[in-house]
């Protein structure tokens, strides 16, 4: 190429402005993921010139806690738009994905915390790892999770959600060999305090092992969970991140 064809190609790395945001180009690099896109709280014009922007790129795109306006706002900027409604998530593939060799179990404590879960699990799945879903075993069916511990032992990580107390992700460590990351979420009466009560009953657990992030961080729990994924190795390393 030319000078001023390479140029074109250098003048928005490491980063792009557009004022309201900066696009970071090299976080794939630095992280192994391109940049997501947080949503909630943004105005719909501007996750659409964000997603524009990334598209000129050729980068795979993902946006967590969207709405569905967002999400047809964005269809106009892109075609192959895939939206997952319970996890809030959608995301666009333009590259092939490397995919990680082992699985990653997601456990729920309650249907109403399946929002969340499904946010760790799209994010998980997405960023190139098996997935196994297990919901709806908290402890007040104790034998419901007992039942399925084959399922949640064959994973290299899982990610326990629940609300309410949050004892759940104590007896998951208690009883498995591989780390956990726990996730408390908002779902709860009012000594809940819209997770405090969950975030702090996992914070404080006698089973080693546990990892919690913040509340209702499914995200954030998807994310750690393909990390820590990822030190098992990659099914075919020709493929493109």
């Amino acid at each position: 190429m030319n000078i001023d064809e390479a140029f074109e190609k250098l003048k928005n790395l490491p980063f792009e402005d557009l004022e309201f945001a900066k696009i970071d180009y090299h976080r794939s690099l630095r992280r192994g993921v391109p940049e997501v896109i947080f949503c909630q709280g943004k105005k719909k014009d501007h996750i659409v010139k964000i997603v524009e922007a990334m598209m000129k790129k050729g980068t795979n795109i993902m946006g967590t806690r969207a709405s569905l306006e967002v999400v047809e706002g964005v269809k106009e900027v892109a075609e192959n738009v895939r939206y997952f409604e319970e996890a809030r998530i959608f995301y666009i593939e333009n590259q092939k994905v490397i995919k990680n060799k082992g699985k990653i179990a997601v456990v729920c404590a309650g249907t109403s915390d399946i929002p969340v879960a499904e946010e760790a699990a799209v994010t998980a799945e997405i960023f190139g790892n098996r997935v196994d879903r297990l919901y709806d075993v908290g402890v007040a069916g104790i034998h419901r999770l007992f039942m399925n511990l084959n399922l949640i032992k064959q994973a290299n990580v899982v990610i326990v959600v629940a609300g309410m107390e949050g004892a759940l992700a104590s007896v998951v460590a208690g009883v498995i060999d591989k780390p956990v990351i726990a996730v408390p979420t908002s779902v709860g009466y009012g000594a809940n305090f819209n997770g405090l009560s969950a975030l702090l009953t996992m914070l404080n657990s006698c089973a080693g092992g546990i990892t919690v992030v913040n509340i209702d961080n499914g995200f954030g729990a998807g994310f750690a969970a393909h990390l820590i994924n990822r030190l098992g190795g990659i099914e075919n390393e020709d493929s493109l991140s």
